[in-house]
């Protein structure tokens, strides 16, 4: 397991690695808040790409260093467009970053996030809710039967999914992210505590959605735990220092991005939050 030493420096190589390079996280994603998703990616240092059909979600499986799969708005499309780059990021053993919104919301979307479990992802992010119930489906201890999940809010406090996000961890072998008023994420070995960010941060659309497309970002080049930590932390430092200067929601969303595009290796490795090792 990392020290918090260790942890801080490969967070601050993450993101000099990130600038250094510009990785490529393609992203199958809802429509909603794509281009959210899209410029918090390029803020950071990223590429991004977006796709929907069958054949372009393969090729940029293949293409990119890293992947997002965002199943917020489905179209009947999407039951082959998903599947397929999961067998494909599968195969090329490419990190690629899981958003299971609104988990247990339909047909479609219980039977791509079921199908998920065969090609697991690098990293899980979602809220309290939609953790325990993707536990839940895919039959891991900490999981729920029945859904919480209110549309795309959380109805659970991030402490409660604890148990489902270290069983998703070491049932992936890699990392959840559970995003809240606090954070937690977990490879099944540690638990990070992350505050910071901004209540403005949900009275705008996608802050969720474009977390998981930045963390993949990140996985392109770092481990699954320090991925998602890195994203999590940029937002908390970004949220924090955009609500200083916004004066409502929508200019809340421009200084977010500025203060994204500003994250050095230096704010990451100084950035704050409390660690523990699980049993």
């Amino acid at each position: 397991m990392l020290t918090e030493k260790e942890l801080r420096t490969q967070a601050a190589a993450a993101v000099t690695a990130v600038h250094e390079t510009t990785p490529l996280a393609g992203s199958i994603t809802n429509f909603v808040t794509i281009d959210f998703v899209a410029n918090a990616q390029l803020a950071v240092g990223g590429s991004a790409a977006m796709v929907y059909l069958p054949d372009e979600g393969t090729a940029l499986a293949i293409a990119g260093q890293s992947m997002y799969i965002n199943v917020g708005t489905l179209l009947p499309v999407h039951e082959r467009t998903v599947p397929a780059a999961m067998v494909q990021l599968h195969r090329s053993a490419k990190p690629w970053v899981l958003d299971p919104v609104a988990v247990g919301l339909g047909e479609l979307r219980t039977k791509l996030l079921s199908t998920a479990r065969n090609c697991p992802p690098a990293i899980i992010r979602g809220n309290a809710s939609e953790i325990i119930a993707l536990a839940g489906l895919w039959g891991l201890n900490g999981g729920s039967a029945m859904s919480q999940v209110r549309g795309v809010d959380s109805t659970d406090t991030v402490r409660t999914a604890l148990d489902a996000a270290v069983s998703l961890a070491r049932f992936t072998g890699g990392a959840v992210a559970v995003s809240g008023a606090e954070d937690l994420i977990t490879d099944g070995t540690c638990a990070l505590y992350c505050n910071g960010g901004s209540p403005m941060m949900e009275r705008i659309t996608g802050c969720g959605c474009s977390l998981g497309g930045v963390i993949a970002v990140y996985a392109a080049v770092v481990s699954p735990l320090i991925a998602a930590f890195c994203g999590t932390q940029a937002y908390n430092l970004a949220g924090t220092a955009a609500a200083k200067t916004a004066h409502g929601p929508a200019s809340f969303k421009e200084h977010f991005i500025d203060n994204l595009y500003y994250v050095t290796a230096d704010d990451m490795a100084a950035s704050e939050f409390t660690m523990e090792v699980l049993a």
